[in-house]
């Protein structure tokens, strides 16, 4: 895994273990961070892990803060999806991300100081939950935003020089976009849509590429004698 260097090289995100609030509902705290400089991005009370709310919460970040070149997440849902043999793939979300032009970067199975530095985070977030929790929904993203407060523009990072990670972030200059980009290629890729059922069909062969592919721009590279390559985004 590439090390990140400076600020939106990196965003890492995770979905920290889920609890019952005091009024008995399921909280999953969905946070994201930029690696370089431990900028929190976000630290959100969540009803699930389902798409469309893990998409809002990615796309309000990115309106905001603007895009990373790569999002680090380990392989749980909805991060990833599982194929044959367990292994992890594409899910609806990396897809929107490779769409956006960012590169999903997992960390192995069973490896979460892959992304140590998230994980300390959540240390740190875990020793200041209240205990019982909050009984209100809303009294517990309160503690949420105090806590970004207090970790961003007040609390001296170590490995920052004690610094806090707001002196040392700046937002990216990849601004989200109004309308999602099209999947492009090199010119000497060739591109095929698939259909409804996450098939392409080159010159009377159907080639399955994955449902979750489907209505997508495939590309196809020659890598040897009759040897492709099928490729989707960078």
């Amino acid at each position: 895994m590439r090390k990140a260097e400076t600020p939106n090289q990196l965003f890492s995100a995770d979905y920290k273990g889920q609890f019952l609030t005091g009024a008995g509902v399921w909280c999953y705290p969905l946070t994201i961070m930029d690696h370089a400089s431990h900028y929190l991005l976000a630290c959100e009370s969540m009803a699930s892990t389902n798409l469309k709310e893990t998409q809002q919460a990615f796309e309000r970040v990115f309106r905001e803060y603007g895009m990373p070149e790569r999002i680090r997440t380990d392989n749980g849902v909805p991060f990833a999806s599982t194929g044959r043999a367990g292994l992890s793939q594409l899910s609806q979300l990396s897809i929107w991300w490779l769409r956006l032009g960012i590169i999903p970067e997992r960390i192995e199975p069973g490896r979460p100081d892959q992304n140590g530095r998230h994980e300390r985070m959540h240390r740190t977030l875990k020793s200041t939950l209240p205990q019982p929790p909050a009984i209100a929904w809303e009294a517990q993203q309160k503690h949420f935003d105090r806590f970004m407060q207090h970790y961003n523009y007040e609390r001296g990072h170590e490995a920052l020089g004690q610094k806090t990670p707001a002196s040392c972030y700046v937002p990216s200059t990849r601004a989200y976009p109004q309308k999602l980009p099209e999947m492009a290629y090199a010119s000497h890729v060739e591109c095929y849509l698939a259909d409804f059922s996450g098939i392409i069909n080159r010159s009377g062969l159907r080639i399955y590429v994955g449902h979750l592919l489907r209505h997508q721009t495939i590309g196809m590279e020659m890598i040897g004698d009759d040897v492709w390559a099928i490729i989707f985004g960078r």
